[in-house]
């Protein structure tokens, strides 16, 4: 039976309209971005059929291209919504820090790190580019290796403190392996960058590893 069939309060979109969009499950949700169902079946009915086949919301927009298109449902143009609603997401998430308070602590950014790092395939260093407030001026991804890890260089990574007039900053990088924990290597490009940047009165005020569902704060652990 076609949705418009349904209800109007079983309908997705009235039921988002009159309740709002946390009352939707994650199948209802999918249903409403993709607008459309596959054949026969309805918009709600491939939420569901997706959710199970990679078992969970958070593996349907983390998977890879090819497992993604691997199988039924999902073709490239629903492949490609999901990915921009997914940066839409993180891109949210960086303006309201980019208007909110300090970050000043390694808590107050961990949550941020997290959704911006957290699922990806391959290793990727960043910056998070802070004035004299320590509110967030940036967030740029410098470097992106590959999943075992990636070249980052002590004068970019000054060039584009110094390009966005930065006062302190906070370094990330993602482990796609899970755990975060820091390498012999880690604390040696830690080390070589904060010396770096002092040079040119850049402070850095931390080094987070993000892993899975984790962060690992070199600031907390003493080792900045």
């Amino acid at each position: 039976m076609s949705i418009r069939h349904w209800l109007p309060c079983e309908r997705p979109r009235e039921k988002l309209m009159e309740q709002g969009a946390q009352s939707l499950s994650n199948a209802e949700l999918l249903a409403v971005f993709f607008g459309t169902g596959s054949r026969g079946g309805t918009a709600v009915d491939l939420g569901h059929q997706l959710l199970a086949r990679f078992g969970s919301l958070r593996e349907l927009l983390c998977a890879e291209r090819e497992r993604a298109l691997a199988g039924p449902g999902l073709g490239p143009a629903r492949y490609c919504m999901l990915q921009a609603a997914l940066e839409l997401s993180r891109r949210h998430y960086r303006e309201t820090l980019q208007t909110g308070p300090a970050l000043d602590s390694p808590d107050s950014a961990r949550g941020f790190l997290l959704a911006q790092l957290r699922d990806r395939p391959y290793e990727v260093f960043c910056c998070m580019h802070l004035n004299t407030r320590h509110q967030l001026i940036a967030f740029e991804e410098l470097f992106r290796g590959t999943i075992d890890g990636a070249s980052v260089h002590p004068r970019e990574v000054v060039k584009s403190a110094l390009a966005r007039n930065a006062a302190a900053v906070i370094l990330a990088h993602n482990h796609p392996s899970g755990v975060a924990e820091p390498s012999q290597a880690d604390e040696l490009i830690t080390q070589r960058l904060r010396d770096a940047l002092a040079l040119v009165d850049v402070r850095v005020l931390d080094h987070v590893i993000v892993g899975d569902g984790r962060c690992m704060s070199f600031a907390e652990r003493g080792l900045i």
